[in-house]
């Protein structure tokens, strides 16, 4: 089928046809055969790169141009939806029926926010979790909604993220019952079961538009499960590296996934040892500069400096420690073909969307604490293969498992490579997944009785799997907490949600670290202090997975409770009564501790070297910090605490910025973060007033800081700016920029 053969606006087919796409490919026609452009509901499940995005791209394109409709994008992770919203740009400049150009608008944070301003936008961009939250705050413009695309369907069966998706999805057919449903995903094997829960068709393929090949590693040769075979050269004591190194040399890219953060930095670095002195000279001054840019981006970190060292010679790693500007640059480097071999953890399995020629998978084994080493599903391994194949560079995509010996490889071919995906099963009925959602349906009064709560989780993809029974019993003991600590009220048949059980959905906490924080403020300790609230915070299940201590630790984590004894808001367990709860206290004062280093302006390489926490965990932990400060705030008005709000209000702060409490109004200013308040600190500027009396000369003198933006900090301290200052100042940095050209070349010729 044709892309000018189908029953869209002729703008559209114009555009695409454009950029070169003439023919739909084959899982694009069966959906369009399927009805997607006729309204009807679909679960597409076809492998990366087949096209699934244009599937939603029409469909989104035909609601808003022919039906005057209103769409929202659910993504699973804020990059997916920035990249999907940089992907829908290209359609802004097409105009409505009405005259007016198509808006595209995209909102990931601010959980405590209607977000109005969206509902002015034809496509909304979202995560599942900021859709939930619309949901719990009623936004108006959410039951105008006329189609949901859910990207990433099959993560409704995992533990964390799934049952929010779930939810949604059930929320937004009950308040628009004609909504039509896109379900897109690389492997859902039950898309049927799926899609009768969804009143939805369902379309499942396996075709690629580059060929996929499986096999097998085993002493220096592949086996794949087609039957063929090839030789990998021995040229290191390595069977990933061998591999990768192969791909290099026949003009492709190698994508290593492996199993912890440590052994994605490690394989990088000998990835990179490895590929020295294989690369042409033009590609390594490119990677020079890639390097400098590493450096010279975010703060200096000793992680990195490994990663500028590994890009140096066209290797890299990726994993959540990164802070987000390491990651992008990670991620684009390898995507236009400057970074050869890239080691990386699962987690970019279920993200942004990174091909390469060959995928190496050098464990099929995962370690969680408690659980010990188990296999991976065959789920997850699928989602792996789905990065193998790069459109438009590669004739084939290969995906690799190394195997130890026979034994293994044949097991391996077996329950891998020939193995069928598992089916995705909902993982609602969780007690402590399914209690935030109960609480919202009340709080938000999609259900004013027990029945009402009861038929809307019926309406469930739980329920249509196991019944309705099963969660009845689940609901009715979540009920029972509610009611205990009185967030929910039961007057006759009616369920009443108080103003602490709204506050609390309102604020996407869950209601035990509500009830945590409403505790420890009522509690107080003997010296409430920074650390006190802190640990209140560390506290809350929200804040988990919280940093483990490591070896020694434990001995200094104890020695920080003695001295921090009366601060804490809690009775501190007993080591050897309760060893168990002890654990998870050192763990919560691991993760106070971090939050005080953060707060007294150590750097982040500084918290990496002393806690071996990485920036980008350690970013996690301030935004999630920063959030529950909030709410401990709100909730502290609420309780009439007024004597808590303003250390919590300057603590939010703080903990937002990374400051000591003498530099908290200067954060305020727009383009002053933590390093430049010091600085301006440092020059005697320790006010807004200060700053406000001091000229932009003055201002342009102190490191960093040019005319645009001293202008921008002075004018928001209230000061007036005269013509001539302002031409005095760029004449004076432009005076400082020359000299310093200056002596650079003096110093050059010397």
């Amino acid at each position: 089928m044709r892309i000018r053969d189908l029953a869209i606006d002729p703008r559209v087919i114009q555009l695409l046809e454009e950029e070169g796409l003439d023919q739909l490919y084959p899982p694009q026609e069966d959906a369009v055969k399927a009805g997607i452009l006729d309204g009807k509901n679909l679960v597409l499940a076809s492998p990366t790169a087949s096209g699934k995005t244009l599937v939603a791209e029409l469909c989104i394109l035909k609601h808003v141009l022919e039906r005057n409709g209103k769409v929202i994008y659910l993504a699973p992770l804020r990059a997916l939806a920035s990249e999907k919203y940089r992907e829908f740009q290209r359609y802004s400049s097409i105009k409505k029926p009405n005259g007016e150009r198509l808006h595209i608008g995209i909102s990931t944070g601010d959980f405590d926010s209607i977000d109005p301003w969206l509902g002015r936008n034809d496509v909304i961009l979202s995560t599942n979790e900021k859709a939930d939250s619309l949901l719990r705050h009623k936004a108006p413009w959410m039951s105008e909604l006329s189609l949901v695309v859910a990207d990433e369907v099959h993560l409704l069966t995992e533990h964390a993220r799934g049952p929010t998706l779930e939810v949604v999805l059930t929320r937004l057919n009950e308040i628009n019952p004609k909504i039509q449903v896109l379900a897109l995903s690389a492997t859902v094997s039950n898309a049927q079961e799926v899609g009768e829960w969804l009143h939805a068709g369902s379309v499942t393929t396996e075709w690629r538009p580059v060929p996929l090949r499986e096999g097998i590693y085993h002493e220096g040769q592949v086996q794949f499960s087609d039957g063929t075979s090839r030789v990998i050269e021995g040229l290191t004591n390595s069977p990933v590296l061998d591999i990768a190194l192969d791909v290099v040399g026949a003009g492709g890219q190698a994508l290593v996934f492996t199993e912890t953060r440590r052994s994605a930095v490690e394989m990088g670095r000998k990835a990179a040892l490895a590929l020295k002195g294989r690369l042409s000279k033009p590609e390594e001054r490119s990677l020079a500069l890639l390097s400098e840019r590493v450096l010279s981006s975010g703060e200096k970190t000793s992680l990195s400096e490994a990663l500028a060292g590994q890009v140096l010679t066209g290797a890299a790693f990726h994993h959540a420690g990164l802070t987000g500007v390491h990651r992008e640059t990670v991620e684009d480097s390898f995507r236009s073909g400057k970074v050869k071999i890239l080691a990386a953890t699962p987690t970019l399995a279920a993200g942004v969307n990174l091909p390469a020629r060959t995928v190496v998978i050098s464990s099929y084994e995962r370690y969680e604490a408690g659980f010990g080493r188990y296999p991976i599903t065959v789920l997850e391994y699928k989602q792996f293969c789905g990065r193998a194949g790069r459109p438009r560079y590669d004739k084939f995509g290969e995906s690799l498992l190394i195997a130890r010996n026979a034994d293994e490889a044949e097991w391996l071919m077996e329950n891998y490579i020939i193995a069928k995906p598992e089916k995705l099963w909902s993982k609602l009925a969780v007690e402590k997944v399914l209690r935030p959602h109960v609480l919202s349906t009340v709080a938000a009064g999609y259900a004013r009785t027990e029945e009402g709560l009861y038929e809307f989780f019926s309406r469930t993809l739980y329920a249509h799997q196991y019944g309705p029974r099963l969660i009845k019993g689940k609901i009715g003991d979540i009920l029972r907490f509610l009611c205990n600590e009185e967030m929910v009220l039961m007057e006759g048949k009616e369920l009443v949600a108080t103003k602490f059980g709204k506050r609390v959905s309102e604020l996407y906490i869950d209601p035990e670290s509500a009830v945590t924080l409403r505790d420890g403020l009522y509690n107080r300790a003997k010296r409430l202090t920074d650390f006190s609230l802190l640990h209140l915070i560390a506290k809350t299940p929200d804040l988990a997975p919280r940093p483990r201590p490591r070896g020694k630790e434990t001995e200094s984590l104890g020695l920080l409770a003695v001295q921090h004894g009366g601060e804490f808001t809690f009775d501190v367990p007993e080591e050897f009564e309760d060893p168990m709860a002890y654990e998870e206290f050192l763990s919560e004062l691991k993760a106070a501790q971090v939050l005080e280093d953060w707060i007294e302006e150590h750097t982040e390489d500084e918290i990496l070297e002393a806690r071996k926490v990485e920036p980008g965990d350690l970013l996690r932990l301030v935004q999630g910090s920063e959030w529950l400060v909030f709410a401990a705030q709100e909730l502290a008005k609420l309780f009439g605490h007024k004597d808590l709000l303003p250390p919590l209000g300057v603590l939010r702060v703080r903990v937002s910025k990374g400051v000591k409490p003498e530099l908290v109004k200067l954060v305020g200013l727009e383009g002053v973060g933590r390093v430049r308040a010091r600085m301006l600190f440092a020059s005697g500027l320790k006010t807004i007033e200060d700053i406000k009396e001091r000229s932009l000369t003055e201002l342009t003198s102190i490191s960093t800081i040019g005319p645009a933006l001293a202008k921008r900090i002075k004018e928001k301290a209230g000061g007036l700016i005269k013509a001539d200052e302002w031409e005095r100042a760029k004449s004076a940095k432009a005076s400082e920029v020359e000299q310093q050209v200056m002596l650079t070349d003096y110093e050059d010729t010397e």
